[in-house]
């Protein structure tokens, strides 16, 4: 690679046609350039905008942050690592808990979340500044973030977020009566239809398209048939093409923090897997900026916080853009934070979004957060734990169970509801049984 600061992005010839690997420091065409970028803003604008309605913030905000926090990504990797940062799934559980968000209109404890994800973003920067460091001095600090996190522990703390927000899934998609019940399970099955029986860009945009049929099959039921409460559009109406996402202010709580800075914790999982999915699939070693990627995600993070917006991380849906297009040049992300950003300054955009019927959102909750299940146990099976070993065992079934079970630990004003107990129950127990082992 370049010596200079950001690649050079050599132009490949052939264009989308010709079917090679473009490589992070190489390029398309312009314009095939820009419509790729395109594609990546469809890829990850369903979980985007998911997220920040199930947690009552601005999806607004959430989609320009996201644009912003690519840019903010893009410049602390020196424009090497291919990424684009969305809104993580990893807050929901923390959001709800100290906000007591009841699913419906905007959250109105916003405020105290947001200063829990700043805080959260300054412990996942601090943890890629060691990262960073480490990184200059020796080659194998990944060795030991494996040996700390291995795929046991990982995998079990990934299903554990999905696992904690169940209750609330199922809250959600029952709704007010069984009209509600009904649609959410007609949005899981749209869902569940496009991801059969589809192909293509379709299928990988299973979460999109299923909302939009779920979304048109509500409105011929209440709008058209008179059933359940109707879809209010007045408000995209009046709403005005272009102005300012909602700011709100960040209020700083311990107990808010305890709960939601373990988080970072998750980030750290899902960004060192992004890491090594698109190290495997460019045939790089992207190792080396492991620190920068940490410290970029973890300063995106706390801006997004800071502004109004959702917690940020490495986004699974455009590593599958990726890998089915085999194009990993970064400057194809730039392009899509740009996109993204030009979108986040549209109410109109946004009062869109909130026309969501909330069965809708009940039966997207449902799907997601039993996705965010089944990947950790994905991690599992791709890593090939050995659930013969004793100690994986007992890990992997300690930390579902505190985190399904939402165990709570309470010292004063700190605070540790079931994901944070959970994320630090695997490691110190997978510590503490790897040390005995040994000493047998």
């Amino acid at each position: 690679m370049s010596d200079s600061f950001f690649p050079r992005w050599r132009e490949v010839p052939g264009g989308l046609q010709d079917g090679s690997v473009v490589q992070p420091d190489e390029r398309l065409s312009w314009p095939h350039t820009v419509a790729m970028g395109a594609q990546h803003v469809v890829a990850m604008f369903g979980s985007t905008i998911l997220a920040p309605l199930l947690m009552g913030f601005d999806p607004n905000m959430a989609i320009l942050m996201s644009g912003i926090g690519t840019l903010i990504f893009f410049l602390f990797v020196r424009g090497r690592v291919p990424s684009y940062l969305g809104s993580s799934f990893a807050f929901i559980g923390g959001v709800i808990a100290v906000t007591g968000y009841a699913g419906v209109g905007a959250n109105a404890n916003m405020g105290v979340a947001l200063g829990a994800i700043i805080i959260c973003g300054l412990v996942y920067t601090a943890i890629g500044v060691v990262v960073w460091a480490l990184s200059a001095r020796s080659a194998r600090v990944t060795d030991l973030i494996d040996a700390w996190m291995p795929p046991v522990v990982t995998g079990a703390i990934v299903a554990v977020i999905g696992l904690n927000l169940a209750p609330i899934a199922a809250k959600g998609a029952m709704g007010s009566g069984t009209f509600d019940a009904l649609m959410a399970l007609m949005t899981v099955l749209c869902v569940g239809g496009v991801a059969v029986h589809t192909k293509g860009v379709v299928q990988r945009l299973l979460i999109l398209v299923g909302l939009l049929l779920a979304c048109l099959l509500y409105w011929i039921f209440t709008n058209i048939m008179g059933l359940g409460a109707p879809i209010d559009f007045s408000r995209v109406a009046a709403a005005a093409w272009f102005g300012l996402p909602t700011l709100t202010a960040p209020v700083f709580e311990a107990q808010a923090i305890t709960v939601i800075a373990p988080v970072a914790l998750i980030l750290v999982a899902e960004n060192l897997g992004h890491i090594k999915a698109v190290s495997a699939m460019t045939g790089q070693n992207l190792d080396k900026y492991l620190g920068r990627a940490f410290v970029g995600d973890g300063v995106a993070t706390m801006v997004s916080g800071a502004a109004g917006g959702t917690g940020v991380t490495t986004y699974a849906e455009n590593i599958g853009v990726m890998a089915a297009t085999r194009i990993y040049s970064t400057i194809v992300f730039v392009v899509a934070a740009l996109i993204a950003i030009f979108l986040g300054f549209s109410p109109k955009f946004g009062a869109l979004i909130q026309a969501i019927p909330g069965p809708v959102l009940g039966g997207m909750s449902i799907v997601v957060f039993g996705l965010i299940a089944v990947a950790g146990a994905r991690i599992w099976v791709i890593n090939k734990v050995d659930f013969s070993d004793t100690r994986n065992l007992i890990v992997a079934a300690v930390t579902l169970i505190l985190g399904t079970g939402n165990f709570t630990l309470e010292f004063g004003v700190f605070k540790l509801d079931g994901i944070g107990t959970a994320t630090f129950g695997a490691i110190i127990l997978y510590a503490l049984l790897r040390r005995t082992r040994r000493t047998a």
